[in-house]
This record gives structure tokens, C-alpha cells and sequence, in this order.
């Protein structure tokens, strides 16, 4: 594997331990809270910065359903990290509490928990719409077995992962924060910490399942609508 890759493969498992770490903040307390945000950023710079070739292809080449899916995604994940990150400046009361903002908590509370978990939704999209890309490095780096057993054993781990994400995306009422109708984070004190990452990786793993999935389904059809390529005699013929 490419220096590059790894660069971006380590960038990207870094942002994913950050994001949950980030949904922990009445684990981690308010100040780890705060610096592990300045962190998220310094990883989001430097994730674009190793993608750099992505914005340089923007205006490039044939959109595909599954591309435009895609940019639709990345646009509405950088629009969630911007509101994240004014919202969590205005709320800061440690690392940025030097600035001189006065005010703004009525608008930056529901902002900063309406934009952080859209942000964690639309992350996990974000990686399953490269999902197979992943796989694709993972099982040539490692010679791992492709066998049709072997890839269904590993299709209903990820539905297994994807049904308790589910459930616990409703347990931890995912669709209140991102429906912008609560201002406060629920959270169970009862339930152990490892219990909470482990619910959150799941609701993670449901994202990029459907995003995976949904994305094979997209360029299935968008293979379905090309039309057939002309039978090499046929060529000869247009030529002529």
C-alpha cells in the first residue's frame, strides 16, 4: 500500500475513533470534549488536503447517479461540519473562551446538536459510499479468502450490525436531534461506556450499510440504463 493510502486510510480511522469519542461528551467531560473538536477539524483539513485530487476532478467527467449521490453527501457533511464547528466556537468555555462572543447560546445549543449528528450520519454515508473501495484495498493487502461462504458470512455480520444499529438508533433518539425537536442529548448513566461506543459504532455500521448498499444499487442501474457497446464488426461498419 501507497504512503498516500495508508496517510488516508489512518486519517480516516482517526476521524472515526474522534466521532465517537465526540458523541461522549458527558463521558469525556466538557474540556476533552472541546480539544477533541479542534482534533475532528485538524483531521478534516487534513483529510481534504490528502483528497485534494477529488476537488480537483469536481468538474469532471460523465455524473453518474452514484457520483452525484455522492457529492450530494459530501456537500450536506460540509455544510454539518461548518455549523459544528461555529456552533461549538460560540459554546466553547475553555479552548476558545479568549474570544470576545457575548451571547449566541439560544441559537448555538440546538444548532451544535442538530449539525453534530447530521454529522455523524452523513460520515458513516460517507464511508459506505466508498465501502467497496475499502474492501477492495483490504482483501488485496491481506489475500483475504473470497470464497462465496466467506462473503456471506460477512454479508450477515453486517446485517446483524445494521439491525442493532437500528435499534439503537431509536433507544438513543437519533430521530429527535435530527429533527431539530430536543436541545438537551439524552443519556442513560446507567448504561456502561463500553454499552455506549458499542451502540454508537453500530448506529455508524447502519449508515454505512444502507450507504454501501444503496450505492451498489445505483450503479447496478446506472449499468442497466447504458446502452449496450456496439459488436466490434458494428465498429467497423461506423468507421467506414
Amino acid at each position: 500500500m501507497q504512503p498516500k493510502t495508508i496517510g488516508k486510510r489512518s486519517v480516516d480511522l482517526a476521524m472515526t475513533l474522534l466521532l465517537l469519542l465526540l458523541m461522549a461528551r458527558q463521558i469525556t467531560g466538557e474540556t476533552a470534549h472541546e480539544w477533541l473538536g479542534v482534533g475532528m477539524f485538524a483531521l478534516w483539513v487534513a483529510h481534504h488536503a490528502l483528497n485534494a485530487s477529488w476537488h480537483r476532478r469536481l468538474f469532471r467527467g460523465r455524473y453518474t447517479p452514484f457520483r452525484v449521490c455522492q457529492l450530494v453527501v459530501n456537500l450536506l457533511l460540509l455544510l454539518a461540519m461548518v455549523g459544528t464547528m461555529v456552533s461549538g466556537v460560540v459554546l466553547s468555555q475553555t479552548v476558545f473562551a479568549f474570544l470576545p462572543i457575548s451571547g449566541g447560546r439560544s441559537w448555538a445549543q440546538p444548532l451544535h446538536i442538530l449539525a453534530s449528528f447530521w454529522g455523524l450520519v452523513l460520515m458513516a454515508l460517507h464511508l459506505g459510499l466508498h465501502w467497496g473501495a475499502i474492501l477492495g484495498q483490504i482483501r488485496r493487502q491481506t489475500d483475504l479468502p473470497a470464497r462465496p461462504v466467506a462473503r456471506w458470512v460477512w454479508r450477515l455480520l453486517g446485517l446483524a450490525v445494521a439491525g442493532y444499529g437500528g435499534y439503537a438508533f431509536w433507544y438513543h433518539q437519533l430521530p429527535l436531534y435530527l429533527s431539530a425537536q430536543a436541545h438537551f442529548v439524552f443519556f442513560d448513566a446507567a448504561q456502561p461506556a463500553v454499552g455506549f461506543f458499542l451502540d454508537y459504532l453500530a448506529i455508524l455500521g447502519l449508515f454505512v450499510w444502507l450507504a454501501h448498499y444503496g450505492g451498489k444499487g445505483l450503479q447496478a442501474l446506472a449499468r442497466r440504463k447504458r446502452p449496450p457497446e456496439p459488436a466490434p464488426w458494428e465498429k467497423k461498419r461506423q468507421s467506414r
